[in-house]
């Protein structure tokens, strides 16, 4: 469910703070959409933010946001549906969304493509900073 959600996404282009399928969103649009089509209302709703935001030096705020409605998942093995959230640089916070098809793909929005499904390369791996999975949903 969660990953056939997730890759009716696919070609959805990149708009910063977005999250309307077929129209545009950001990597949090990506997410809360399918969030919103499995549960319906976002629990909370998402605060303004600009490009650069986790570079402000403000502690992990999506990993902590992602921890009241999401379930942490421990150790580093990658289930399909997985939401994960990866670190750019070392001493930032992690600031990018993806959710997993498998162990080794992921469906996530970035800065100038669409909606894409990629393969979680050792360079991913080496960002993943969070696991979480969908309450109670199943994929």
């Amino acid at each position: 469910m969660i990953v056939t959600e997730a890759r009716s996404w696919i070609g959805t282009p990149y708009r910063h703070r977005a999250s309307l399928k077929h129209v545009g969103c950001d990597c949090l649009g990506l997410v809360t959409g399918v969030w919103e089509a499995l549960y319906g209302e976002l629990p909370e709703e998402a605060p303004p933010y600009a490009p650069d935001w986790a570079e402000a030096g403000r502690g992990e705020p999506l990993a902590e946001a992602a921890a009241r409605h999401l379930i942490q998942r421990p150790g580093s093995e990658i289930a399909a549906g997985d939401v994960l959230i990866f670190r750019w640089r070392p001493n930032v916070a992690a600031k990018h969304l993806a959710i997993a098809t498998g162990p080794a793909t992921m469906i996530h929005a970035h800065d100038g493509a669409s909606v894409a499904e990629v393969g979680i390369s050792p360079m991913w791996r080496r960002k993943l900073a969070y696991r979480f999975a969908f309450p109670g949903a199943a994929d």
